[in-house]
């Protein structure tokens, strides 16, 4: 196995300890799928997880090396897809799960501004020179809305932009009195 992603040749990045307190305070963590020092044989992607876990990942690529039906060795590449696959399967067990990733800033400002986000898979974005369809990305696009209705909506019922089902919709987690 080996990791492939960091400039800089570092491949792993600890949560400094006083954010780990925290979050270990608020989410009763019990569990580190991504454990450094990194056991012998163990893979985090693979292992059942605790009733609350913190999961801090590569911030890469991490290549194995697995053998085809064929008998060929082959490269297997898994990042950060693979992670929130086996996040949200263990949700589905109902354990809590708690996932940090670097994003984009701007990503986070429209968050913080209460944008809600939309999954609009992978878009045929259409040519401006001839109106024709491209094949798509091969990445899916998010939909952020900034709507001053849907703002004071989510004020009242306690909606969290983006949180609760997978596709990013939003879900009420309150109602006001």
């Amino acid at each position: 196995m080996s990791f492939n992603g960091a400039k800089d040749g570092k491949h792993y990045w600890l949560t400094p300890e006083d954010l780990m307190e925290q979050i270990k305070a608020e989410f009763e963590i019990n569990f580190d799928p991504c454990p450094y020092p990194k056991p012998e044989n163990f893979d985090g992607l693979t292992a059942e997880w605790g009733s609350s876990n913190y999961v801090n990942p590569p911030f890469g690529v991490i290549e194995y090396e697995e053998i085809n039906k064929k008998g060929q060795k082959v490269i297997k590449k898994k990042g950060a897809t693979a992670w929130a696959r086996k996040c949200i399967a263990e949700f589905q067990k109902g354990k809590r799960v708690v996932m940090v990733y670097p994003i984009d800033k701007w990503v986070l400002m429209l968050l913080d501004a209460g944008a809600t986000v939309r999954n609009l898979k992978d878009v045929q974005w259409v040519a401006t020179e001839d109106k024709s369809a491209h094949k798509g990305t091969g990445r899916h696009i998010a939909m952020f809305v900034l709507d001053p209705a849907t703002q004071a909506n989510n004020a009242c019922t306690g909606q969290v932009a983006g949180a609760g089902k997978a596709d990013g919709e939003s879900t009420p987690s309150a109602t006001c009195q």
